[in-house]
């Protein structure tokens, strides 16, 4: 294991985000980077810790958008009024991240039901920042890591949706979240012209 302290372009270490999703530093694969350990993982078959890892490495918005995109596919072709009202109202606030289509995300997630895939996006939209309590009462922040908590649940609940693919759709999301992790030049350290 070599620079766990690394930086990665949002700021975070990769030992601060082991402290964060709970993966014990002794039980690591050896890496040299957040993609060596992302892999590493996959290949001891840990999608899931991988997945966790990610979603709390990952900027709030694009992480959002990956469980939104994950919860989408898994709701299928004909997903109920409320499971839909709750994919389009997140895919609106990550279009437009206004304090109101945060709100407006995390009712109709409520509405679709917080063990969804689709209600879980929404939350996640909710808890990206701003305050948890109603717009009139003083500021409520949420934790550091609330959003990335709930943005692994709706990936992992997304791919395990159909209990026969979960192992095929584990892989296929983590594979997804890196392509964002890339386009977001995540592995950049601070300062060095990247952009998340």
């Amino acid at each position: 294991m070599s620079d766990f302290d690394q930086y990665l372009a949002t700021g975070k270490t990769i030992d601060a985000i082991c402290v964060a999703t709970g993966l014990d530093p002794e039980g690591l694969p050896e890496f040299d980077s957040g993609p060596g350990l992302i892999d590493g993982l996959a290949k001891d078959e840990r999608p899931v810790d991988a997945i966790g890892f990610l979603a709390h490495a990952l900027p709030t918005r694009e992480a959002v958008w990956w469980a939104w995109s994950c919860a989408r596919e898994a709701a299928g072709e004909n997903p109920s009024e409320a499971v839909q009202e709750a994919l389009d109202a997140t895919g609106c606030w990550i279009s437009e991240p206004s304090d109101a289509n945060r709100r407006a995300a995390y009712e109709k997630a409520q509405k679709a039901d917080m063990g969804t895939p689709a209600g879980c996006a929404g939350a996640a939209a909710f808890f990206s920042g701003g305050s948890m309590g109603p717009p009139d009462q003083p500021e409520m922040p949420p934790g550091e890591y609330m959003a990335a908590k709930v943005i692994a649940g709706a990936v992992l609940l997304a791919a395990t949706v159909d209990p026969t693919q979960a192992e095929g759709r584990l892989q296929e999301y983590l594979k997804r979240g890196m392509q964002v992790a890339e386009r977001v030049h995540l592995w950049q350290p601070p300062g060095s012209g990247a952009h998340p």
